[in-house]
């Protein structure tokens, strides 16, 4: 007996969030939840940033303005692209290591009005290479 596949759509409609950085140079939208599960990473960076990690498809992220005005800051192996405004020196934004084909937005970056609910979930990044493969799923469309 065959079995036939069929996709179900996903149960959460996506609103189109916006923000981007203090001076306002770089923005962005970002199609997702109006109710935002985030995470807050324990690693050296995101701790000392204060980044709430919200991993999407790079397919619901657009960059709006602000292309010019971003400075790139790489370090251990280099796939993580971390982008941060050359004006104010807010990183809003950047391309993570466990999801290179997704963005991560800082949740504290988005503007206010879209956002209904926020839950926040500790990450282990300080134990990275043993936690990471839980993240792989958030960019997946």
């Amino acid at each position: 007996m065959a079995t036939t596949a069929v996709a179900m759509a996903d149960p959460t409609p996506l609103v189109t969030h916006r923000g981007g950085c203090h001076c306002w140079r770089v923005r962005f939208e970002v199609d997702a939840p109006a109710a935002l599960t985030v995470q807050d990473c324990n690693c050296s960076l995101c701790r000392m940033s204060g980044f709430w990690h919200l991993i999407v498809p790079a397919s619901r992220f657009r960059l709006t303005s602000g292309a010019d005005d971003l400075v790139e800051y790489t370090f251990n192996t280099g796939v993580a692209k971390h982008r941060f405004c050359r004006v104010c020196g807010i990183k809003s934004f950047y391309i993570p290591r466990s999801n290179p084909e997704g963005v991560d937005i800082n949740a504290r970056c988005l503007d206010d009005g879209t956002v209904i609910a926020l839950t926040i979930e500790p990450f282990d990044g300080r134990n990275w290479e043993l936690n990471a493969g839980t993240l792989a799923h958030l960019s997946e469309t």
